[in-house]
């Protein structure tokens, strides 16, 4: 298998089928911004009938740039397995295999380099609490995204109260 079915996979696993959206794809230059953006439309399109009628959030590239902020490649591996593991709204209520979950999170890190650079909407560690700043319409949301050995990875999740 190469690095690309890997990482597909490894993605994949890292989503659910309710609220967790994730993406891989060859770096094609274009902003993380971008990709975060992309996936945040399909989470809201997925999502449209848990959503606060009337919620607005950001609804451009800009906006969801002015979002992120970079982290360390340690705090996005705990971020992608938190997004993936726990929820953003009901915290306790485990939603897979911490195990398997931190197993997938370590090989993406190793697959996109120790060069890759990463960025959340996720204030500080996972530990310090869920401050963040919006990147979708939904009351609840988090996103990492990475790029790195010509890849990009988005994991997101969105949720409602």
């Amino acid at each position: 298998m190469d690095d690309a079915d890997l990482l597909e996979t490894l993605v994949s696993s890292l989503a659910s089928e309710e609220t967790v959206y994730s993406r891989w794809c060859w770096s094609s230059g274009a902003d993380l911004a971008d990709h975060v953006h992309d996936l945040a439309k399909t989470a809201e399109a997925s999502w449209a009938h848990e959503a606060v009628r009337g919620a607005t959030g950001p609804t451009t590239i800009k906006e969801i740039e002015a979002a992120l902020r970079p982290v360390t490649r340690d705090t996005a591996t705990e971020l992608l397995v938190n997004l993936s593991t726990d929820s953003l709204v009901f915290p306790g209520h485990p939603r897979r295999d911490l195990t398997h979950a931190r197993r997938a999170a370590t090989k993406t890190m190793s697959i996109l380099g120790p060069s890759s650079e990463w960025f959340s909407n996720i204030n500080g560690p996972w530990t310090n609490g869920r401050a963040w700043n919006p990147v979708t319409r939904h009351t609840f949301d988090g996103v990492v995204t990475g790029r790195g050995n010509g890849f990009v990875v988005v994991l997101l999740q969105v949720g409602e109260d």
